[in-house]
């Protein structure tokens, strides 16, 4: 019988008019409170264990099951997402970089998201983002900067060529040693200098995780890094885990019936292999499906985002 699942996946959740990054994407709260009330009439709730448990043949799903999942452990989550969901009586799982949080570092990514919330023309920051390729070209045996202009701008869904060719480019794309430098530079040109101050301001402390644990959160790996965690090699990928796993550990997590998140959706066989090893029962990626517990891997279940949902009762 089908065992189906609608996974939402969030990140930020803000009153992003009012704050001084108005063009990061993400939910407002006054949004979150509306979707959550569309999902209550249109779906059952359903938990981790639930489906941990459908996935082991345990246990059928309700119809229209949901499970909502928060990535990257925003201060947002604590602030605005768990009294709300608390209140509600509903579970969701949050996915923590633990870097970001034990170092007070801002991940690339999110230096990415606060640098391009933070310029107004695009075509000024590709023009930068290429001057850095140029001073670094010989140094890094780079390639020209119309291949990979025309190897990664390419529009998604959600965002427009330039977008998605500093992302792809300053994510994945190049040396991670010159992604870093490159990236560091221009959040500290547009964004801070200040680095710690703003991981603070922006992530989860590791005592607001322990609250949300104990008030039933479900609190998942999210890697240490968060690396594309395929690009590494079997052994990089086991200390990844495993230094994630150790921060859950310390916060009480139950590590025989564990949940991964991964970041940018990226994994391989030896990363699978790595996880069942440990007792991971369940791996999200960011495949856009719903999942079926009955056929879909349990290490591999895709998600819906948030904007694919109305954010209000019609």
């Amino acid at each position: 019988m089908p065992n189906k699942c609608t996974i939402v996946m969030y990140h930020y959740v803000r009153e992003l008019p009012y704050t001084r990054y108005p063009a990061i994407k993400g939910r407002t709260v006054t949004d979150f409170r509306g979707q959550l009330e569309y999902l209550a009439k249109n779906y059952t709730f359903v938990r981790a264990a639930d489906l941990i448990a459908a996935a082991q043949g345990e246990q059928q799903l309700p119809e229209n099951a949901v499970w909502l999942t928060f990535d990257d452990a925003y201060a947002d989550h604590y602030a605005n997402v768990f009294p709300i969901l608390d209140t509600m009586g509903i579970e969701g799982a949050f996915f923590p970089p633990v870097k970001a949080i034990v170092n007070h570092e801002v991940l690339d990514v999110n230096k990415i998201h606060f640098v391009l919330a933070s310029v107004k023309d695009l075509t000024a920051l590709i023009v930068e983002v290429n001057h850095q390729l140029d001073l670094n070209r010989e140094e890094f045996s780079l390639e020209s900067n119309d291949y990979y202009w025309q190897k990664l701008a390419e529009a998604s869904r959600f965002d427009p060529a330039e977008v998605i060719f500093v992302k792809r480019l300053l994510q994945v794309e190049l040396p991670e040693e010159l992604r870093r430098k490159i990236t560091s530079a221009l959040f500290a040109e547009y964004v801070s200098e200040n680095e710690a101050a703003f991981s603070r301001e922006l992530y989860m402390s590791k005592d607001q995780m322990c609250c949300m644990h104990r008030h039933g959160m479900t609190i998942g790996s999210h890697g240490y890094d968060h690396y594309w965690l395929d690009s590494l090699t079997p052994e990089k990928q086991a200390q990844e885990i495993d230094r994630s796993l150790e921060f859950l550990r310390e916060i009480g997590v139950d590590l025989s019936a564990w949940v991964m998140c991964y970041p940018y959706g990226a994994r391989n066989g030896s990363l699978l292999s790595i996880l069942r090893e440990r007792g991971c029962k369940l791996g999200l990626t960011t495949e856009v499906r719903v999942a079926d517990l009955a056929s879909d891997n349990a290490l591999e279940l895709p998600r819906m985002d948030t904007n694919d949902f109305a954010i209000k009762c019609i």
